[in-house]
């Protein structure tokens, strides 16, 4: 038995590769990247899963939804797949404290700073590495927590440190927190609560 994950995603899906690419190596066992859902149709991440197999999903926020309207269309979702657990790799959306609390523990999500630095709402993408520039810190990283009714405000499952370059530009920074820290981290995060989902089942 293996946990049934959806991916969230809203880019690229940088982090979505590496869980692909974790996957292929075997190093997954305990979970299965059962479907990638969308809140935004052009995201090449929906692109990334088609070509691993993996069957998508688009939940958009109509203009003038309500949250509520929209998670019940990702709930329904989810719900249809028989999903377990959920990862969140760039999903532009915060989640609701109502939501969160139906997947208690169950919803991981990766953050490009070394929590409780740099985080919160407001904090995403190249925002949490110009603010780490700018402040003049030596190191920084990545974390994987939890997902709860607080933006990047859940348990820390797993963290790692990036040193900071004299030379380093907000993009360049990003991308050596990705290969250094979020793209290692993201697996092995995913990988440990998938297990821990599947031996509770088996209780």
């Amino acid at each position: 038995m293996k946990a049934r994950i959806a991916v969230l995603v809203s880019g690229g899906g940088t982090n979505l590769q590496a869980l692909i690419d974790a996957a292929g190596r075997g190093e997954l066992p305990h979970g299965e990247l059962a479907l990638v859902v969308s809140n935004n149709e052009n995201a090449y991440a929906l692109e990334r899963a088609r070509r691993a197999g993996i069957p998508t999903a688009v939940c958009l926020r109509a203009k003038g939804e309500s949250r509520a309207d929209f998670e019940a269309l990702l709930l329904e979702t989810l719900r249809a797949n028989d999903i377990q657990m959920l990862i969140l790799a760039g999903f532009m959306a915060i989640l609701s404290a109502d939501f969160v609390a139906r997947y208690p523990e169950r919803i991981i999500n990766v953050h490009p700073s070394l929590i409780p630095s740099f985080c919160g709402e407001g904090f995403y993408g190249l925002r949490v590495h110009h603010a780490a520039l700018d402040y003049g810190v030596k190191v920084t990283g990545a974390t994987v927590h939890y997902v709860n009714e607080i933006p990047d405000g859940g348990r820390i499952i797993a963290q790692k440190a990036v040193e900071v370059r004299e030379d380093d530009t907000p993009e360049s920074l990003q991308r050596r927190v990705m290969e250094q820290a979020e793209w290692i981290l993201l697996p092995r995060a995913a990988e440990t609560v998938a297990e821990r989902i599947t031996m509770e089942a088996r209780v």
